[in-house]
């Protein structure tokens, strides 16, 4: 017969207490593998053994990259660390994006019991955001709602656009709003010996850090997010004057289509979709856009409500329906390769 195993309750180990859990949520182009790697470095010349891991998104911003790091003091043994977050078990959370914070909340990332929240206020729209036929653009102001609910400490501010004041990236302003928070037990200058020790971009780094550092400790953001309505609702001067630079030729002929649109009963939206599809593709596809919005422009009955609609879907159709198309077009060739193989 099997002779029954005493039980015997043990104590918990006092370690787990000591281990700094931060998720990062990123987009492709926010350096949210360069914040990882300043997080990591910070930790380990701190004194801490640190392990980060990473599970990739998609493109076309259907999905966030998740960063995610555990550190812990030095002791008699090495800590086990996690490979993934697990709900309820974050300490910091990191949001380079509005919606980013809101995806964080609604997969039990952020608890006020424990958790710093950072996040960007600016938006970068999804893919299902963009392809919406009316405004299908989500709200910050629900999510602004929720995560002061949610979240034990608060930092929210446009990161975006501090880090772009300042010459740099997000990812250096995020770092400073980390910094800022306190949720470290590090002090301002291990953050920025970690910046330096990684050798590019340092001088634009660090006044994108030191601004965001003021920025979290002076706790004063009390304004909305940012909407991307009111960007959109720019007057077609401001959206066209970024481009300032490029080929002769290629600027001539930009200016021409800017002409172009803006000789249309809808002059704002068309500049709009005219920058969207050159963006996407380049002036081939712009000259293409203008001839289809064009042929509806002729049959507006005067008072441009015909025009606008057509200038709007016909660049979100043109942008995003193709995405669309080469994304089937993708997972039929996974398909064929797959048959190839087992064939």
């Amino acid at each position: 017969m099997n002779t029954p195993l005493e039980l015997r309750p043990t104590l918990p180990d006092e370690q787990l207490n000591s281990v700094i859990k931060i998720a990062i949520l990123a987009v492709g182009g926010q350096g949210g593998g360069v914040l990882t790697s300043w997080i990591e470095s910070l930790a380990r010349n701190q004194g801490y053994a640190a392990q980060a891991t990473s599970v990739a998104g998609v493109a076309q911003r259907t999905g966030a990259t998740i960063y995610y790091i555990e550190m812990a003091p030095l002791g008699s043994a090495m800590p086990v660390f996690s490979l993934a977050p697990a709900a309820g078990d974050i300490d910091i959370m990191i949001a380079a994006e509005m919606m980013e914070a809101g995806r964080a909340i609604m997969r039990g990332f952020v608890t006020p019991d424990r958790t710093t929240l950072i996040a960007s206020t600016h938006r970068t729209l999804a893919l299902s955001e963009k392809m919406a036929p009316g405004d299908g653009i989500a709200s910050s102001d629900e999510v602004r709602a929720a995560a002061e609910i949610a979240a034990d400490q608060l930092i929210l501010f446009d990161m975006e656009q501090l880090a772009i004041d300042n010459g740099s990236v997000i990812s250096s302003a995020l770092f400073g709003a980390l910094a800022g928070s306190g949720a470290l037990p590090f002090a301002r200058a291990g953050f920025e010996e970690a910046i330096r020790a990684s050798g590019k971009g340092v001088d634009a780094s660090l006044r994108a850090f030191g601004a965001a550092y003021a920025r979290a400790q002076s706790d004063t953001d009390a304004a909305p997010a940012a909407s991307p309505v009111t960007r959109a609702e720019q007057s077609g001067e401001q959206i066209t004057s970024q481009i300032t630079s490029g080929p002769k030729d290629l600027l001539k002929q930009w200016q021409e289509f800017e002409d172009e649109a803006r000789s249309l009963p809808c002059p704002q939206m068309a500049l709009s979709g005219l920058r969207k599809v050159v963006g996407f593709q380049d002036l081939a596809y712009g000259r293409s856009y203008l001839d289809h919005l064009s042929a509806f422009a002729q049959q507006d009955q005067g008072d441009g409500r015909l025009a606008e609609a057509a200038a709007k879907h016909i660049a979100n159709a043109m942008c995003y329906v193709l995405c669309a198309m080469c994304y089937v077009l993708c997972a039929m060739c996974y398909v064929l390769c797959a048959m190839c193989y087992v064939l």
